[in-house]
């Protein structure tokens, strides 16, 4: 990289939770080509839980809706006008959707972002069959105008996410184990449900749903795996508001191993309790993306979606294998229980070795040396023993 290009980039993108994922290795490209941190201005709180403190990124701005006129939107307005003092940077607009794209540009009119400023992912095409990281590492190539003469792109950096989680979120895990009497357990997550799955009077009807799986392959694929391992405890998955959902498939697994959080999983939780797990089985939605993220080997179910530009991505090479999809299959229903049973089967194993690393570095870190103190009053005498479970 040429040593005088040194801007934080500004990188827009109103995505979910997976969308959001898929754009660490644009985040990473930037940084090494701009030599400084992205600002990133996103949707909902799942970036600042992601990225907040990364070496990728210098600062999250996330609004919480998209929707609605601009002078209509408190908070859209306010995120708007303070990239005022972003002007001078590059702008990178992730937005493919036409949508979304219409509410991005009059928040760029607003905040007086020079064009020369500006490259949007509309102008660099999709290729046929590729994949979405593969699209957002090209788009990461392209120069705003203004920037042309003052740097080069790196195309050696790896086209995979990874997001570790931090030490405050592992230590907070092992306690929320211990609490619960899962620790020294291995753990086998399963991701049922997706963004579409409830709808504001309850769960939506399956046949509305391509990524919906029946509840009572979900409880026999529970069984499945405990059956498996005697060991392991299941724990399902999701939001507060899918608790009643995952209930219903916990209660017709009807066994002690399989684990339903009344209260949901945080993100944060979520990621770290990843980064310990056995392994996880999940529909084509966010969690299963943070899995490979975190290295969690993965078994991962597709609907009416093209498996080779969706498929979940590992930087550490974890495992991840995926069922379904176009062209042959159109909606998860139409998967049977023993192809993800025998998928889950043939997950190569996580290294004992990096599983007690992981854990150790988080109970020693700074800021939860009282960890083990807890864990031990909780009844955890050995507090690295899940690590080699």
């Amino acid at each position: 990289m040429n040593q005088r290009a040194s801007f934080h980039p500004v990188v827009i993108r109103f995505g979910r939770l997976g969308d959001t994922i898929l754009l660490q290795p644009l985040l990473r490209k930037l940084r090494h080509r701009y030599g400084a941190a992205c600002r990133l201005i996103s949707l909902g709180e799942c970036s600042r839980v992601l990225y907040e403190g990364t070496d990728d990124v210098a600062e999250v701005r996330h609004v919480d809706s998209q929707y609605g006129s601009l002078w209509l939107n408190p908070q859209r307005l306010r995120t708007a006008l303070s990239l005022r003092e972003l002007r001078h940077s590059p702008f990178y607009i992730c937005e493919p959707d036409v949508r979304t794209r219409t509410k991005v540009r009059p928040m760029l009119a607003l905040a007086g972002i020079p064009p020369e400023h500006c490259v949007f992912i509309e102008d660099t095409p999709l290729g046929e069959g590729e994949h979405w990281i593969d699209w957002l590492m090209r788009f990461a190539d392209q120069t705003p105008a203004a920037f042309s003469e003052t740097l080069d792109s790196d195309s050696a950096l790896p086209s995979a996410p990874s997001l570790e989680p931090t030490a405050i979120e592992m230590g907070e895990a092992q306690v929320w184990l211990a609490r619960r009497h899962l620790h020294g357990r291995p753990l086998v997550l399963v991701q049922p449900s997706n963004k579409r799955t409830m709808r504001w009077n309850g769960v939506r009807k399956r046949d509305d749903d391509d990524k919906s799986w029946p509840v009572e392959r979900w409880a026999q694929l529970c069984r499945a795996i405990v059956e498996a391992m005697p060991d392991a405890r299941v724990l399902l998955c999701g939001s507060a508001a899918e608790a009643g959902y995952l209930d219903t498939i916990g209660r017709a697994a009807m066994h002690p191993h399989v684990v339903v959080p009344r209260e949901g999983l945080p993100l944060g939780m979520l990621r770290a309790l990843l980064h310990i797990a056995h392994s996880m089985v999940s529909v084509d939605t966010g969690p299963a993306h943070l899995a490979a993220a975190v290295g969690c080997p993965l078994v991962v179910l597709f609907g009416n979606r093209w498996p080779s530009m969706w498929t979940p991505r590992s930087a550490s090479g974890s495992a991840v294998h995926a069922i379904g999809g176009l062209p042959d299959v159109q909606r998860v229903d139409h998967i049977g229980l023993d192809d993800v049973v025998q998928a889950w089967r043939r997950l190569p194993p996580r290294p004992e070795p990096v599983a007690r690393r992981l854990i150790e570095e988080a109970l020693q870190s700074a800021g939860w040396a009282g960890c083990l103190n807890v864990c031990r009053t909780l009844g955890m005498a050995e507090p690295l023993r899940a690590a080699s479970s």
